[in-house]
């Protein structure tokens, strides 16, 4: 594992949570004296639903409802067995999805 380069994306709808994430694991991973590249904002994904208002009449009345999705990427360079048990053991926020690629 000494050498190799790891990349962590890392997803939520609350950008707070995401930040925070974020700087929890280039916290750690510089701990463990790794070089990290990031956290590189990707872009966010939004999701917008329309309904009608009413369930009868006033097919013009919409209203508008919308998702978002927020990304980071986060590249460790020469990571050892020390970064990965150092990440392993990390406790995250729940709203937090993350993909760890080798």
């Amino acid at each position: 594992m000494a050498g190799q380069t790891l990349k962590i994306r890392l997803k939520a709808y609350d950008h707070k949570l995401l930040d925070k994430s974020t700087d929890k694991i280039v916290k750690t991973v510089k701990q463990t004296g790794a070089i990290i590249s990031g956290p590189i904002p990707l872009p966010t994904k939004r999701t917008i639903y329309t309904v009608l208002r009413s369930p009868h009449v006033n097919k013009k009345s919409r209203e508008q409802f919308q998702t978002k999705v927020h990304k980071r990427l986060i590249e460790i360079l020469n990571a050892s067995p020390k970064t990965a048990d150092a990440l392993m053991k990390l406790d995250l926020s729940a709203g937090v999805d993350i993909q760890i690629k080798a």
